[in-house]
Protein backbone atom coordinates (compact mmCIF):
# COMPACT_ATOMS: atom_id res chain seq x y z
CA UNK A 1 0.00 0.00 0.00
CA UNK A 2 0.98 3.87 -0.67
CA UNK A 3 0.41 6.00 2.10
CA UNK A 4 -1.24 8.59 -0.16
CA UNK A 5 -3.97 5.73 -0.96
CA UNK A 6 -4.29 5.50 2.82
CA UNK A 7 -5.85 7.98 5.69
CA UNK A 8 -3.43 9.56 7.99
CA UNK A 9 -4.58 11.81 10.74
CA UNK A 10 -1.94 12.19 12.74
CA UNK A 11 -1.90 14.74 15.38
CA UNK A 12 1.20 16.51 17.22
CA UNK A 13 -1.30 17.05 21.02
CA UNK A 14 -3.44 14.85 22.51
CA UNK A 15 -7.06 15.77 23.32
CA UNK A 16 -7.72 17.52 27.05
CA UNK A 17 -9.84 14.66 27.78
CA UNK A 18 -7.65 11.96 27.33
CA UNK A 19 -6.24 10.68 30.56
CA UNK A 20 -4.36 7.21 30.19
CA UNK A 21 -1.26 6.92 27.34
CA UNK A 22 -3.79 4.10 24.95
CA UNK A 23 -5.99 6.83 24.78
CA UNK A 24 -3.82 9.84 24.04
CA UNK A 25 -1.21 7.50 21.48
CA UNK A 26 -4.65 6.08 19.81
CA UNK A 27 -5.90 9.62 18.87
CA UNK A 28 -2.78 11.08 17.81
CA UNK A 29 -1.84 7.92 15.63
CA UNK A 30 -4.63 8.49 14.08
CA UNK A 31 -6.23 5.02 14.95
CA UNK A 32 -9.67 6.31 16.27
CA UNK A 33 -11.71 9.12 17.00
CA UNK A 34 -14.20 10.58 19.67
CA UNK A 35 -18.14 10.68 18.79
CA UNK A 36 -19.67 10.94 21.77
CA UNK A 37 -18.79 10.42 25.68
CA UNK A 38 -17.50 6.40 25.19
CA UNK A 39 -18.40 5.94 21.44
CA UNK A 40 -15.73 5.99 18.99
CA UNK A 41 -14.83 6.16 15.28
CA UNK A 42 -12.48 3.72 13.94
CA UNK A 43 -10.55 4.91 11.52
CA UNK A 44 -8.81 2.77 8.86
CA UNK A 45 -5.67 2.40 10.44
CA UNK A 46 -7.44 1.63 13.57
CA UNK A 47 -9.75 -0.83 11.76
CA UNK A 48 -6.90 -2.51 10.61
CA UNK A 49 -5.24 -3.16 13.69
CA UNK A 50 -9.19 -4.73 15.20
CA UNK A 51 -9.12 -6.84 12.04
CA UNK A 52 -5.52 -8.52 12.60
CA UNK A 53 -7.03 -9.04 15.90
CA UNK A 54 -9.78 -10.91 14.72
CA UNK A 55 -8.33 -13.39 12.40
CA UNK A 56 -6.26 -14.65 14.98
CA UNK A 57 -8.88 -15.03 17.13
CA UNK A 58 -10.83 -16.68 14.50
CA UNK A 59 -8.15 -18.91 13.72
CA UNK A 60 -7.80 -20.21 16.77
CA UNK A 61 -11.20 -20.69 17.76
CA UNK A 62 -11.53 -22.89 14.57
CA UNK A 63 -8.91 -24.91 15.59
CA UNK A 64 -10.66 -25.11 19.11
CA UNK A 65 -13.75 -26.48 16.93
CA UNK A 66 -15.87 -23.25 17.89
CA UNK A 67 -18.29 -22.38 15.49
CA UNK A 68 -18.72 -18.90 14.02
CA UNK A 69 -22.45 -17.28 14.11
CA UNK A 70 -23.59 -13.81 14.28
CA UNK A 71 -26.49 -13.19 16.86
CA UNK A 72 -28.05 -9.16 16.49
CA UNK A 73 -27.14 -6.54 18.78
CA UNK A 74 -30.49 -5.81 19.60
CA UNK A 75 -32.32 -8.59 21.64
CA UNK A 76 -35.93 -8.96 23.45
CA UNK A 77 -36.58 -8.29 26.50
CA UNK A 78 -38.74 -11.17 27.37
CA UNK A 79 -35.64 -13.53 27.48
CA UNK A 80 -34.02 -10.99 30.00
CA UNK A 81 -36.98 -11.45 31.99
CA UNK A 82 -37.17 -15.20 31.54
CA UNK A 83 -33.64 -15.55 33.44
CA UNK A 84 -34.31 -12.26 35.79
CA UNK A 85 -31.89 -10.05 34.74
CA UNK A 86 -33.93 -7.70 32.88
CA UNK A 87 -34.50 -6.76 36.39
CA UNK A 88 -31.69 -7.27 37.75
CA UNK A 89 -29.14 -5.81 35.87
CA UNK A 90 -28.63 -1.98 36.37
CA UNK A 91 -28.32 1.23 34.12
CA UNK A 92 -25.85 0.11 32.19
CA UNK A 93 -28.65 -1.95 30.52
CA UNK A 94 -29.57 0.10 27.39
CA UNK A 95 -33.16 -0.73 27.09
CA UNK A 96 -34.99 0.64 24.66
CA UNK A 97 -38.80 0.18 22.85
CA UNK A 98 -40.07 -0.13 19.35
CA UNK A 99 -42.79 1.39 17.64
CA UNK A 100 -45.13 -1.29 18.89
CA UNK A 101 -43.99 -0.36 22.91
CA UNK A 102 -42.51 -3.74 23.07
CA UNK A 103 -39.24 -3.56 25.13
CA UNK A 104 -35.95 -4.00 23.86
CA UNK A 105 -32.27 -4.12 24.68
CA UNK A 106 -28.75 -3.52 23.23
CA UNK A 107 -26.88 -6.42 24.15
CA UNK A 108 -24.12 -6.58 26.71
CA UNK A 109 -23.73 -9.91 26.02
CA UNK A 110 -25.79 -12.91 24.89
CA UNK A 111 -25.95 -15.78 27.40
CA UNK A 112 -30.35 -15.53 27.01
CA UNK A 113 -29.80 -15.45 22.87
CA UNK A 114 -27.71 -18.57 22.71
CA UNK A 115 -29.44 -20.44 25.11
CA UNK A 116 -32.75 -19.42 23.25
CA UNK A 117 -31.45 -20.87 19.84
CA UNK A 118 -29.43 -23.72 21.61
CA UNK A 119 -32.66 -24.69 22.94
CA UNK A 120 -34.53 -24.44 20.02
CA UNK A 121 -31.84 -26.08 17.46
CA UNK A 122 -30.59 -29.26 20.10
CA UNK A 123 -32.76 -32.05 21.09
CA UNK A 124 -30.88 -34.95 21.41
CA UNK A 125 -26.98 -35.97 23.27
CA UNK A 126 -26.04 -36.88 20.07
CA UNK A 127 -25.41 -33.49 19.16
CA UNK A 128 -23.26 -32.52 22.05
CA UNK A 129 -20.97 -31.05 22.88
CA UNK A 130 -21.03 -27.80 20.48
CA UNK A 131 -19.36 -24.14 20.79
CA UNK A 132 -20.69 -21.05 19.35
CA UNK A 133 -18.81 -17.78 19.22
CA UNK A 134 -19.40 -14.40 17.76
CA UNK A 135 -17.40 -11.25 17.01
CA UNK A 136 -20.17 -8.88 17.83
CA UNK A 137 -20.46 -5.25 18.74
CA UNK A 138 -21.63 -4.48 22.52
CA UNK A 139 -23.03 -1.56 24.52
CA UNK A 140 -22.92 -0.97 28.26
CA UNK A 141 -24.15 2.16 29.41
CA UNK A 142 -21.12 2.94 31.15
CA UNK A 143 -21.86 5.83 34.71
CA UNK A 144 -18.17 7.51 33.56
CA UNK A 145 -17.04 6.20 30.12
CA UNK A 146 -12.95 6.67 30.50
CA UNK A 147 -10.01 5.99 29.59
CA UNK A 148 -10.64 5.60 25.80
CA UNK A 149 -11.59 2.32 24.32
CA UNK A 150 -10.76 1.16 27.43
CA UNK A 151 -13.83 1.84 29.26
CA UNK A 152 -15.80 2.83 26.60
CA UNK A 153 -19.51 2.55 26.16
CA UNK A 154 -19.63 0.53 22.60
CA UNK A 155 -17.36 -2.03 21.83
CA UNK A 156 -16.56 -5.21 20.23
CA UNK A 157 -16.11 -8.45 21.80
CA UNK A 158 -15.50 -12.15 20.83
CA UNK A 159 -18.27 -14.03 22.94
CA UNK A 160 -18.25 -17.71 22.74
CA UNK A 161 -20.87 -20.63 24.84
CA UNK A 162 -20.07 -23.73 24.99
CA UNK A 163 -22.98 -26.64 25.37
CA UNK A 164 -22.48 -30.27 27.06
CA UNK A 165 -24.02 -33.31 28.66
CA UNK A 166 -22.32 -32.93 32.02
CA UNK A 167 -20.27 -31.05 34.09
CA UNK A 168 -17.23 -33.57 32.98
CA UNK A 169 -18.07 -32.24 29.64
CA UNK A 170 -17.77 -28.75 30.49
CA UNK A 171 -14.44 -29.01 32.28
CA UNK A 172 -13.26 -30.40 28.67
CA UNK A 173 -14.66 -28.16 27.03
CA UNK A 174 -13.30 -25.27 29.85
CA UNK A 175 -9.76 -26.54 29.55
CA UNK A 176 -10.14 -26.35 25.89
CA UNK A 177 -11.25 -22.93 25.78
CA UNK A 178 -8.55 -21.70 28.30
CA UNK A 179 -5.90 -23.35 26.16
CA UNK A 180 -7.17 -21.43 22.63
CA UNK A 181 -7.42 -18.42 24.78
CA UNK A 182 -3.27 -18.83 26.27
CA UNK A 183 -2.53 -19.25 22.55
CA UNK A 184 -4.22 -15.92 20.93
CA UNK A 185 -2.57 -13.74 23.67
CA UNK A 186 0.71 -15.34 22.87
CA UNK A 187 0.80 -14.97 18.84
CA UNK A 188 -0.39 -11.48 19.87
CA UNK A 189 2.64 -10.87 21.27
CA UNK A 190 1.33 -9.84 25.01
CA UNK A 191 2.50 -10.26 28.34
CA UNK A 192 -0.40 -11.49 29.69
CA UNK A 193 -1.18 -13.95 33.23
CA UNK A 194 -4.63 -16.42 33.71
CA UNK A 195 -6.04 -15.45 37.35
CA UNK A 196 -9.11 -16.96 39.46
CA UNK A 197 -11.59 -14.49 39.02
CA UNK A 198 -14.92 -14.09 40.54
CA UNK A 199 -18.06 -14.43 38.51
CA UNK A 200 -19.75 -11.67 38.81
CA UNK A 201 -23.42 -11.03 37.20
CA UNK A 202 -22.83 -13.65 34.61
CA UNK A 203 -22.79 -16.14 37.58
CA UNK A 204 -21.45 -19.64 37.53
CA UNK A 205 -19.60 -22.14 39.42
CA UNK A 206 -15.89 -21.28 38.37
CA UNK A 207 -13.73 -18.44 35.95
CA UNK A 208 -10.80 -17.04 35.28
CA UNK A 209 -9.56 -13.78 33.92
CA UNK A 210 -6.97 -12.86 31.56
CA UNK A 211 -4.93 -9.68 32.27
CA UNK A 212 -2.59 -8.18 30.08
CA UNK A 213 0.12 -7.00 32.44
CA UNK A 214 0.46 -2.90 32.66
CA UNK A 215 1.72 -0.63 35.47
CA UNK A 216 -1.81 1.32 34.20
CA UNK A 217 -4.07 -1.64 35.01
CA UNK A 218 -7.26 -0.92 36.24
CA UNK A 219 -7.11 -4.17 38.43
CA UNK A 220 -5.00 -5.66 41.01
CA UNK A 221 -3.69 -8.77 40.08
CA UNK A 222 -2.12 -10.74 43.23
CA UNK A 223 0.22 -13.56 42.24
CA UNK A 224 3.06 -15.71 43.78
CA UNK A 225 6.46 -15.49 42.14
CA UNK A 226 7.48 -19.04 43.04
CA UNK A 227 4.43 -20.90 41.47
CA UNK A 228 1.63 -20.78 39.35
CA UNK A 229 -1.16 -19.03 41.60
CA UNK A 230 -2.36 -16.11 39.99
CA UNK A 231 -5.72 -13.94 41.40
CA UNK A 232 -7.87 -10.97 40.52
CA UNK A 233 -7.95 -8.97 44.30
CA UNK A 234 -11.51 -9.11 44.42
CA UNK A 235 -10.78 -13.32 44.61
CA UNK A 236 -7.50 -13.56 45.68
CA UNK A 237 -7.42 -16.04 49.16
CA UNK A 238 -6.25 -14.61 51.86
CA UNK A 239 -4.87 -16.67 55.02
CA UNK A 240 -4.99 -16.17 58.57
CA UNK A 241 -1.93 -13.80 59.70
CA UNK A 242 -1.80 -15.26 62.93
CA UNK A 243 -1.79 -19.68 62.93
CA UNK A 244 -3.21 -19.84 66.29
CA UNK A 245 -4.82 -17.40 68.97
CA UNK A 246 -3.22 -16.67 72.10
CA UNK A 247 -4.81 -17.00 75.42
CA UNK A 248 -5.90 -13.82 77.16
CA UNK A 249 -3.22 -12.06 78.94
CA UNK A 250 -5.09 -8.48 79.68
CA UNK A 251 -8.30 -7.47 81.39
CA UNK A 252 -10.66 -5.63 79.33
CA UNK A 253 -10.46 -2.17 80.07
CA UNK A 254 -12.52 0.96 78.54
CA UNK A 255 -9.80 3.56 77.66
CA UNK A 256 -10.96 7.42 76.65
CA UNK A 257 -9.84 7.65 73.15
CA UNK A 258 -11.36 11.33 72.38
CA UNK A 259 -11.65 12.25 68.86
CA UNK A 260 -9.84 9.22 67.55
CA UNK A 261 -11.91 7.55 65.09
CA UNK A 262 -9.93 5.18 62.99
CA UNK A 263 -7.46 2.87 63.90
CA UNK A 264 -4.23 3.99 63.35
CA UNK A 265 -4.72 7.07 65.31
CA UNK A 266 -6.28 5.10 68.33
CA UNK A 267 -3.10 3.08 67.67
CA UNK A 268 -0.97 6.14 67.68
CA UNK A 269 -3.01 7.43 71.04
CA UNK A 270 -2.61 4.10 72.60
CA UNK A 271 0.86 3.66 71.50
CA UNK A 272 0.05 -0.03 70.42
CA UNK A 273 0.80 -1.83 67.08
CA UNK A 274 -1.61 -1.40 64.20
CA UNK A 275 -1.89 -4.76 64.20
CA UNK A 276 -3.33 -5.00 67.80
CA UNK A 277 -6.59 -3.12 66.63
CA UNK A 278 -9.68 -4.12 65.22
CA UNK A 279 -12.33 -1.75 62.93
CA UNK A 280 -16.06 -2.54 63.12
CA UNK A 281 -18.22 -2.00 60.22
CA UNK A 282 -21.93 -2.12 60.28
CA UNK A 283 -23.87 -2.97 57.22
CA UNK A 284 -27.79 -3.37 56.59
CA UNK A 285 -29.38 -5.81 54.37
CA UNK A 286 -33.11 -4.91 53.28
CA UNK A 287 -35.89 -7.07 54.09
CA UNK A 288 -39.40 -6.94 52.90
CA UNK A 289 -41.26 -7.30 55.54
CA UNK A 290 -39.16 -6.71 58.45
CA UNK A 291 -36.25 -4.65 59.64
CA UNK A 292 -32.98 -4.43 57.90
CA UNK A 293 -31.02 -7.36 58.81
CA UNK A 294 -28.03 -6.09 60.65
CA UNK A 295 -24.06 -7.64 60.42
CA UNK A 296 -20.42 -6.17 61.85
CA UNK A 297 -18.18 -6.72 59.84
CA UNK A 298 -14.76 -7.15 61.97
CA UNK A 299 -11.16 -6.94 60.02
CA UNK A 300 -7.76 -6.20 61.23
CA UNK A 301 -6.75 -2.26 61.57
CA UNK A 302 -4.14 -2.02 58.95
CA UNK A 303 -6.70 -4.30 56.26
CA UNK A 304 -8.77 -3.67 53.83
CA UNK A 305 -12.64 -4.87 53.10
CA UNK A 306 -13.03 -6.69 50.16
CA UNK A 307 -16.45 -5.92 49.03
CA UNK A 308 -16.89 -9.03 47.11
CA UNK A 309 -15.86 -11.44 49.29
CA UNK A 310 -18.17 -9.54 52.10
CA UNK A 311 -21.12 -10.08 49.15
CA UNK A 312 -20.75 -13.67 50.02
CA UNK A 313 -21.63 -13.48 53.48
CA UNK A 314 -24.79 -15.09 54.18
CA UNK A 315 -27.47 -12.73 53.77
CA UNK A 316 -25.29 -9.97 52.69
CA UNK A 317 -25.48 -10.21 48.84
CA UNK A 318 -27.22 -7.26 48.82
CA UNK A 319 -25.95 -4.87 51.61
CA UNK A 320 -25.51 -1.34 51.97
CA UNK A 321 -23.73 0.74 54.75
CA UNK A 322 -26.07 0.99 58.26
CA UNK A 323 -27.28 4.62 58.61
CA UNK A 324 -26.98 6.56 61.57
CA UNK A 325 -30.39 5.79 62.91
CA UNK A 326 -29.40 2.27 62.97
CA UNK A 327 -25.91 2.39 63.87
CA UNK A 328 -27.77 4.29 67.22
CA UNK A 329 -30.05 1.37 67.51
CA UNK A 330 -28.10 -1.37 67.27
CA UNK A 331 -24.88 0.14 69.34
CA UNK A 332 -26.19 3.14 70.94
CA UNK A 333 -22.81 5.29 69.43
CA UNK A 334 -21.41 6.82 66.27
CA UNK A 335 -19.22 5.03 63.26
CA UNK A 336 -15.88 5.86 64.97
CA UNK A 337 -16.68 4.27 68.31
CA UNK A 338 -18.55 0.67 67.15
CA UNK A 339 -17.27 -2.70 68.74
CA UNK A 340 -18.36 -6.05 68.91
CA UNK A 341 -18.91 -5.92 72.69
CA UNK A 342 -22.28 -5.65 74.04
CA UNK A 343 -23.90 -5.27 70.35
CA UNK A 344 -27.82 -6.19 70.25
CA UNK A 345 -28.41 -10.24 70.01
CA UNK A 346 -29.74 -9.54 66.37
CA UNK A 347 -26.33 -8.70 65.00
CA UNK A 348 -24.27 -10.98 63.13
CA UNK A 349 -20.59 -10.56 64.13
CA UNK A 350 -18.51 -11.55 61.31
CA UNK A 351 -14.72 -11.68 61.55
CA UNK A 352 -11.78 -12.18 59.08
CA UNK A 353 -9.73 -15.33 59.43
CA UNK A 354 -7.16 -12.80 61.07
CA UNK A 355 -8.91 -10.94 63.42
CA UNK A 356 -10.66 -14.44 64.84
CA UNK A 357 -7.32 -15.73 65.92
CA UNK A 358 -6.48 -12.32 67.63
CA UNK A 359 -6.63 -12.30 71.11
CA UNK A 360 -6.25 -9.10 73.56
CA UNK A 361 -6.96 -6.92 70.96
CA UNK A 362 -8.47 -3.15 71.02
CA UNK A 363 -11.55 -1.90 69.18
CA UNK A 364 -14.91 0.94 69.64
CA UNK A 365 -16.40 0.49 73.14
CA UNK A 366 -19.51 1.65 71.96
CA UNK A 367 -19.40 4.64 73.30
CA UNK A 368 -18.63 8.00 72.00
CA UNK A 369 -14.78 9.16 72.91
CA UNK A 370 -13.92 5.41 74.52
CA UNK A 371 -12.34 2.23 73.08
CA UNK A 372 -11.77 -1.14 74.49
CA UNK A 373 -8.16 -2.95 75.23
CA UNK A 374 -7.53 -6.44 76.16
CA UNK A 375 -10.72 -8.12 74.32
CA UNK A 376 -10.11 -11.39 73.54
CA UNK A 377 -13.33 -13.70 71.86
CA UNK A 378 -15.04 -16.55 74.05
CA UNK A 379 -14.32 -13.87 77.09
CA UNK A 380 -15.60 -10.77 76.78
CA UNK A 381 -17.93 -12.04 73.46
CA UNK A 382 -18.90 -14.58 71.72
CA UNK A 383 -17.31 -16.36 69.28
CA UNK A 384 -17.78 -15.05 65.38
CA UNK A 385 -18.54 -16.22 62.15
CA UNK A 386 -15.07 -16.31 60.49
CA UNK A 387 -14.65 -16.16 56.72
CA UNK A 388 -12.18 -14.62 54.60
CA UNK A 389 -13.12 -10.96 54.43
CA UNK A 390 -10.26 -8.84 53.49
CA UNK A 391 -7.90 -7.71 50.58
CA UNK A 392 -4.64 -9.59 50.01
CA UNK A 393 -1.45 -7.52 50.34
CA UNK A 394 1.88 -8.07 49.32
CA UNK A 395 3.92 -10.03 51.74
CA UNK A 396 0.97 -12.29 52.28
CA UNK A 397 1.76 -16.13 52.84
CA UNK A 398 0.64 -17.46 49.24
CA UNK A 399 -2.54 -20.28 49.50
CA UNK A 400 -0.56 -22.86 47.61
CA UNK A 401 2.01 -22.62 50.18
CA UNK A 402 4.51 -21.77 47.99
CA UNK A 403 6.10 -18.65 49.24
CA UNK A 404 4.45 -15.05 49.64
CA UNK A 405 2.23 -12.98 46.89
CA UNK A 406 3.55 -9.82 45.56
CA UNK A 407 0.86 -7.66 43.21
CA UNK A 408 0.96 -6.34 39.83
CA UNK A 409 -1.38 -3.85 37.49
CA UNK A 410 -3.38 -5.82 34.70
CA UNK A 411 -6.12 -4.90 32.47
CA UNK A 412 -8.50 -7.65 32.04
CA UNK A 413 -8.95 -8.75 27.88
CA UNK A 414 -10.96 -11.86 28.21
CA UNK A 415 -12.83 -13.88 30.69
CA UNK A 416 -13.57 -17.59 30.26
CA UNK A 417 -16.88 -19.04 32.78
CA UNK A 418 -18.18 -22.10 34.01
CA UNK A 419 -21.53 -21.46 33.81
CA UNK A 420 -23.45 -24.52 34.61
CA UNK A 421 -27.17 -24.78 34.07
CA UNK A 422 -27.93 -21.28 35.51
CA UNK A 423 -29.28 -20.17 32.10
CA UNK A 424 -30.35 -23.42 30.44
CA UNK A 425 -32.42 -24.09 34.00
CA UNK A 426 -34.06 -21.10 33.52
CA UNK A 427 -35.18 -21.36 30.26
CA UNK A 428 -35.85 -24.90 30.35
CA UNK A 429 -32.45 -25.64 27.40
CA UNK A 430 -32.95 -29.35 27.78
CA UNK A 431 -31.31 -32.18 25.31
CA UNK A 432 -32.39 -35.97 26.05
CA UNK A 433 -30.10 -38.13 27.43
CA UNK A 434 -29.17 -41.32 26.33
CA UNK A 435 -32.20 -42.93 28.20
CA UNK A 436 -34.42 -40.84 26.93
CA UNK A 437 -34.87 -38.47 29.75
CA UNK A 438 -34.81 -34.84 29.71
CA UNK A 439 -31.61 -32.79 30.97
CA UNK A 440 -30.61 -29.26 31.30
CA UNK A 441 -27.62 -28.69 29.24
CA UNK A 442 -24.37 -27.38 30.86
CA UNK A 443 -23.10 -24.59 30.02
CA UNK A 444 -19.92 -22.28 29.24
CA UNK A 445 -19.24 -19.01 28.47
CA UNK A 446 -15.69 -17.43 26.78
CA UNK A 447 -15.11 -13.62 26.31
CA UNK A 448 -12.43 -11.58 24.96
CA UNK A 449 -12.42 -7.64 24.44
CA UNK A 450 -11.55 -7.05 20.93
CA UNK A 451 -11.27 -3.56 20.86
CA UNK A 452 -10.07 -2.81 24.36
CA UNK A 453 -6.85 -5.36 23.33
CA UNK A 454 -5.89 -2.64 21.09
CA UNK A 455 -5.66 -0.10 23.97
CA UNK A 456 -4.31 -2.87 26.49
CA UNK A 457 -1.38 -3.80 24.04
CA UNK A 458 -0.61 0.02 23.82
CA UNK A 459 -0.66 0.30 27.55
CA UNK A 460 2.05 -2.11 27.61
CA UNK A 461 4.82 -1.15 24.68
CA UNK A 462 4.63 3.14 23.91
CA UNK A 463 7.89 5.15 24.06
CA UNK A 464 8.27 8.77 24.34
CA UNK A 465 7.86 8.71 20.62
CA UNK A 466 4.63 6.33 19.95
CA UNK A 467 3.35 3.05 19.88
CA UNK A 468 5.03 -0.25 19.76
CA UNK A 469 3.33 -2.48 19.02
CA UNK A 470 3.64 -6.48 18.44
CA UNK A 471 4.60 -7.38 14.79
CA UNK A 472 1.17 -9.45 14.73
CA UNK A 473 -0.83 -6.06 15.71
CA UNK A 474 1.07 -3.55 14.01
CA UNK A 475 -0.99 -1.81 11.30
CA UNK A 476 1.88 -2.38 9.04
CA UNK A 477 4.76 -4.54 9.69
CA UNK A 478 7.19 -2.47 7.00
CA UNK A 479 7.50 1.03 6.36
CA UNK A 480 9.27 2.58 3.31
CA UNK A 481 10.75 6.16 3.95
CA UNK A 482 11.93 7.34 0.75
CA UNK A 483 13.63 11.19 0.46
CA UNK A 484 12.30 13.33 -1.70
CA UNK A 485 10.24 10.75 -3.49
CA UNK A 486 8.79 13.33 -5.46
CA UNK A 487 12.05 14.80 -6.55
CA UNK A 488 14.45 12.02 -6.95
CA UNK A 489 13.61 9.39 -9.98
CA UNK A 490 16.38 7.37 -8.37
CA UNK A 491 15.58 7.02 -4.90
CA UNK A 492 11.48 6.91 -6.40
CA UNK A 493 12.69 3.48 -9.11
CA UNK A 494 14.48 2.04 -5.67
CA UNK A 495 11.86 2.74 -3.41
CA UNK A 496 8.52 1.34 -5.95
CA UNK A 497 10.76 -1.88 -6.64
CA UNK A 498 11.21 -2.66 -3.12
CA UNK A 499 7.84 -1.80 -2.10
CA UNK A 500 6.24 -4.12 -5.06
CA UNK A 501 9.02 -7.23 -4.00
CA UNK A 502 7.63 -7.03 -0.75
CA UNK A 503 4.54 -7.22 -1.40
CA UNK A 504 5.34 -9.87 -3.31
CA UNK A 505 7.09 -11.96 -0.89
CA UNK A 506 3.67 -11.24 1.21
CA UNK A 507 4.90 -8.25 3.82
CA UNK A 508 2.34 -6.03 4.94
CA UNK A 509 4.30 -2.94 3.94
CA UNK A 510 3.76 0.58 3.30
CA UNK A 511 5.44 3.37 1.18
CA UNK A 512 5.25 6.67 1.97
CA UNK A 513 5.12 8.69 -0.67
CA UNK A 514 3.42 11.62 0.65
CA UNK A 515 6.99 13.78 0.02
CA UNK A 516 7.11 14.79 3.45
CA UNK A 517 10.16 16.28 5.15
CA UNK A 518 12.63 13.24 6.90
CA UNK A 519 11.69 13.93 10.22
CA UNK A 520 7.86 14.71 9.86
CA UNK A 521 8.18 11.24 8.04
CA UNK A 522 9.94 9.31 10.73
CA UNK A 523 7.84 11.01 13.45
CA UNK A 524 4.73 9.90 11.65
CA UNK A 525 5.19 6.08 11.68
CA UNK A 526 6.95 5.97 15.16
CA UNK A 527 4.27 7.55 16.71
CA UNK A 528 1.36 4.64 14.66
CA UNK A 529 4.18 2.08 16.10
CA UNK A 530 5.48 0.49 12.67
CA UNK A 531 7.89 -1.91 13.51
CA UNK A 532 10.82 -1.76 11.01
CA UNK A 533 11.39 1.03 8.62
CA UNK A 534 13.82 1.07 5.70
CA UNK A 535 14.70 4.67 4.50
CA UNK A 536 16.05 4.83 0.65
CA UNK A 537 17.98 8.19 -0.03
CA UNK A 538 20.25 9.54 -2.65
CA UNK A 539 23.60 9.52 -0.44
CA UNK A 540 22.77 5.80 0.38
CA UNK A 541 22.29 4.96 -3.21
CA UNK A 542 25.50 6.78 -4.24
CA UNK A 543 26.89 3.75 -2.74
CA UNK A 544 24.17 1.18 -3.51
CA UNK A 545 22.91 1.11 0.35
CA UNK A 546 19.39 1.74 2.45
CA UNK A 547 19.46 2.14 6.40
CA UNK A 548 17.35 -0.39 8.28
CA UNK A 549 15.88 -0.05 11.48
CA UNK A 550 13.61 -1.66 14.00
CA UNK A 551 11.22 0.70 15.93
CA UNK A 552 13.27 -0.04 19.34
CA UNK A 553 16.42 0.05 18.04
CA UNK A 554 18.99 2.75 18.91
CA UNK A 555 20.61 3.14 16.08
CA UNK A 556 20.07 2.20 11.76
CA UNK A 557 21.76 -0.27 10.20
CA UNK A 558 23.24 0.60 6.46
CA UNK A 559 21.97 -2.79 4.08
CA UNK A 560 23.21 -3.26 0.75
CA UNK A 561 20.39 -2.57 -1.38
CA UNK A 562 20.32 -5.88 -3.15
CA UNK A 563 19.96 -7.63 0.54
CA UNK A 564 17.54 -5.41 2.06
CA UNK A 565 14.37 -7.73 0.77
CA UNK A 566 15.99 -10.82 2.61
CA UNK A 567 16.84 -8.87 5.36
CA UNK A 568 13.54 -7.09 6.02
CA UNK A 569 11.63 -10.45 5.56
CA UNK A 570 14.33 -12.45 7.82
CA UNK A 571 13.26 -9.52 10.22
CA UNK A 572 9.95 -9.76 10.36
CA UNK A 573 9.90 -13.73 10.11
CA UNK A 574 12.44 -13.64 13.63
CA UNK A 575 9.75 -10.93 15.01
CA UNK A 576 6.58 -13.68 13.88
CA UNK A 577 8.32 -16.27 15.29
CA UNK A 578 9.32 -14.76 19.19
CA UNK A 579 5.26 -14.91 19.54
CA UNK A 580 4.33 -18.37 18.27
Amino acid sequence: MKASQSFLATLKEAPSDAEVVSHKLMVRAGLIRKLSAGIYNYLPLGLKVIRKVENIIREEMNRAGAIELLMPMIQPAELWQETGRWEKMGPELLRIKDRHDRDFLIQPTSEEVITDLARNEIKSYKQLPINFYQIQTKFRDERRPRFGIMRGREFSMKDAYSFDRDVEGLKKSYQVMFDAYTRIFQRMGLKFRAVTADNGAIGGSGSQEFHVIADTGEDAIVYCPNSDYAANLEAAESLSLILERDKPSQAMTKVATPDQTHCVDVAKFLNVPLEKTVKSLLFAADQEKSAAKLFMVLLRGDHELNEVKASKIPGMAESRFASEAEIKQACNTLAGYLGPVGVQAEVTIVADRTVANMSDFVCGANEAGHHLTGVNFGRDLPEPLVMDLRNAVAGDPSPDGKGVVDICRGIEVGHVFQLGTRYSEAMACTYLDQQGKSQPMVMGCYGIGVTRLLGAAIEQGYDDRGIIWPISMAPFEVVICPMGYDKSEAVKLAADQLHHELLAAGMDVVLDDRGERPGAMFADWELIGVPFRVVVGDRGLADAQVEFKGRTDAESQNIPLVEIKEKVIAAVKAAKQLVL
